[in-house]
């Protein structure tokens, strides 16, 4: 008996809400900086976050099955440009 590709599913453990400030203090520990120094308006490239680093920030927040999509956090990368987005993703999930 084979597994068809179409037959496996993730499994997902519902986690808890994804807030700012951890979006904030998650962002800060990969850049080693204090969350406080991180601005809404500031360019998260501009402090020094890379592509991978943000992508693992992005996996590590749809870890509770939040539906993100790492190419929507690449168009605006500030935080409050994240925050909307995972603020927009959670109210659809309910």
């Amino acid at each position: 008996m084979a597994i068809e590709p179409g037959d496996i599913r993730r499994i997902v453990t519902q986690a808890a809400p994804v807030t700012r400030a951890t979006m904030r203090a998650d962002i800060a520990k990969m850049l080693h900086e204090d969350p406080e120094e991180i601005g809404g308006g500031d360019s998260l490239i501009d402090l020094g976050l890379d592509s991978m680093r943000a992508m693992n920030l992005v996996l590590k927040w749809s870890e509770g099955g939040l539906a993100l999509d790492f190419a929507e956090f690449a168009e605006s990368p500030t935080l409050d440009s994240w925050w909307a987005l995972v603020e927009a993703r959670q109210s659809m999930r309910g």
